[in-house]
């Protein structure tokens, strides 16, 4: 039988169900207006964003991986040519040279502005010479053009700041030795910038060159002849004396 006190629950009740119902619709109200807004405001501000981020874009240097040229494919020496007393002799995947004095040159074509790398090791004592030729505007014809007129970055680890590896030979000298023993391999990477050239040895910088900087006088015939160098030219390796043996597995240029 229905009682008071059912009654005063089912009002109790009813007073409940219009709280939750008034909260709820408070909340509703409440929530943010993207909730809310139309597919047509949604597409214009993506489309405004993604105008924002291509202007950024474009703002920003272009940056592209740096391509990398083998000039030597491990194999044979083709492209490659040879003046000069001596030869460079194919061992292994290598080159090494032998006898001397001479110049073996890339004729494929001329280089600047981009980074010349060459990884090499001594083999019969750390003050083994040889030396990579840059900046030769002219094939060259006898092994000590690329001496004379052009740039030669030394190797010779017992030689003074001068003329010991990464040195630009008789021209500009070295900040520190961190040459290998020998045996051992060394990575040099030579980077040619316009008429500036940067030399790191094993990851460190150790030669900053600088045409028309103030250079040592010539005293020797063998020394370069002073003067300016083209920023594009040859390269190639030295194979000095026949006690010298020097070896490279990789010569590549990467702009």
């Amino acid at each position: 039988m229905y009682s008071e006190r059912n009654s005063v629950a089912d009002a109790k009740i009813s007073q409940g169900v219009a709280r939750r119902d008034f909260a709820l619709g408070k909340l509703r109200s409440l929530a943010p207006s993207r909730h809310r807004r139309p597919k047509s405001d949604i597409i214009c501000l993506m489309t405004r964003i993604l105008q924002a981020l291509l202007a950024t874009s474009l703002l920003l240097p272009l940056q592209l991986p740096a391509q990398s040229k083998q000039l030597f494919n491990g194999k044979d020496l083709n492209g490659w040519e040879h003046v000069g007393p001596g030869r460079f002799t194919l061992e292994d995947g290598t080159i090494k040279t032998e006898g001397g004095m001479g110049l073996l040159w890339y004729k494929g074509e001329r280089f600047g502005n981009c980074t010349v790398k060459v990884v090499f090791k001594t083999v019969s004592t750390p003050g083994a010479n040889s030396g990579v030729y840059i900046r030769m505007e002219e094939q060259p014809k006898d092994p000590w053009y690329g001496v004379h007129f052009g740039e030669e970055v030394q190797i010779d680890g017992q030689a003074d700041d001068w003329h010991a590896t990464g040195a630009i030979y008789s021209l500009s000298k070295i900040e520190k030795r961190v040459q290998k023993p020998a045996g051992e391999w060394n990575t040099m990477e030579i980077v040619l910038k316009g008429s500036e050239t940067l030399v790191k040895l094993n990851g460190e910088q150790i030669n900053d060159y600088k045409e028309g900087q103030p250079v040592p006088e010539r005293k020797q015939w063998f020394e370069p002849v002073r003067g300016p160098r083209p920023d594009v030219g040859y390269i190639g390796l030295q194979n000095h004396d026949g006690r010298s043996v020097v070896v490279f597995k990789e010569i590549s240029v990467s702009k």
